[in-house]
């Protein structure tokens, strides 16, 4: 929800509840659907009951994160004057040592797979290429944001 990460592989994920279910908070939203994210336990934790009306974190299933973040390189940056984006950057420890050290494996396999779009004369096996590197940064990809930032920068140059 947040960081982008693969978790089932390795967890079982949490639910995330997007306004905390706290007493003191928001509890009558504790089962309501739409206040429910999958999140990494990391995440889930950094965040916690942390809830701000008049600046909320940023709900990846309601709104679209681009419109205040964005990705440079394997760091996650807020879009100028977008508190949120650089208030949920800060609260949910998006730039973590281990996110920018697995964002940049990523990033350098998508570039191995854009050089190999460079090698080929065969427009035909570049489309095919091209093709398969978009599927990359569909919503369901880990990284999708940096995949989609990688891709698009390079996209001019290949198309």
């Amino acid at each position: 929800m947040y960081c982008e990460s693969r978790v089932a592989h390795v967890y079982f994920g949490d639910v995330e509840h997007i306004r905390p279910k706290a007493q003191d908070k928001y509890p009558e939203l504790e089962f309501e659907w739409s206040n429910h994210g999958y999140c990494c336990a990391r995440c889930n934790n950094a965040k916690k009951d942390q809830f701000d009306n008049d600046y909320p974190l940023i709900d990846p299933y309601s709104e679209d994160p681009n419109t205040h973040l964005l990705a440079f390189g394997s760091l996650l940056m807020h879009k100028a004057g977008s508190e949120r984006g650089a208030l949920t950057i800060s609260t949910v420890d998006l730039n973590r040592p281990e996110l920018i050290e697995q964002r940049s494996i990523r990033i350098n396999e998508l570039r191995n797979a854009i050089d190999a779009c460079y090698r080929t004369s065969s427009n035909a096996v570049r489309e095919m290429l091209l093709s398969a590197l978009n599927q990359e940064s569909e919503a369901d990809k880990e990284f999708s944001m940096f995949a989609a930032a990688l891709i698009a920068a390079n996209q001019l140059e290949l198309g």
